[in-house]
């Protein structure tokens, strides 16, 4: 499912099934193993607790495998995955990840407790495919 049709339901929601619907995108993240959630992992600056772990295909596209233990923390990483999952890092590193994601205004919707880590989350996210490139 693309942002935009993920943003197309979400859209049409009340506040409290916009949680669930991001919780549900949490539930379907595909699973991280327990032996990658470390401290290299940790996404510093979340209030709960965030790993994203790089992977690279053959092709050299990025997969990020990512987790959370709170669950709508777990849905804001399912949104932000969803922007670059499976890309090449120089296109990584050309998206506009706050662009795609503002359509949500999830600073709006959400607490600051529970936003303030995504500009982390992207900023690994970046650093990550700057490095690959």
């Amino acid at each position: 499912m693309s942002l935009a049709d993920i943003h197309e339901e979400y859209a049409f929601l009340d506040p409290d099934d916009r949680y669930r619907l991001l919780i549900d995108l949490g539930r379907a993240l595909e699973p991280m193993p327990a032996a990658l959630k470390t401290e290299a992992t940790l996404v510093r600056g979340c209030s709960a607790s965030v790993w994203i772990y790089p992977t690279r295909d053959d092709a050299g596209r990025l997969h990020f495998l990512a987790d959370s233990n709170a669950a709508i923390t777990k849905g804001l990483v399912a949104l932000v995955l969803e922007a670059v999952q499976d890309r090449a890092p120089a296109e990584i590193a050309a998206t506009d990840i706050e662009g795609e994601l503002a359509p949500f205004e999830l600073q709006r919707q959400l607490s600051s407790n529970r936003t303030q880590g995504l500009p982390n989350m992207i900023a690994l996210i970046r650093e990550t495919a700057g490095r690959m490139l």
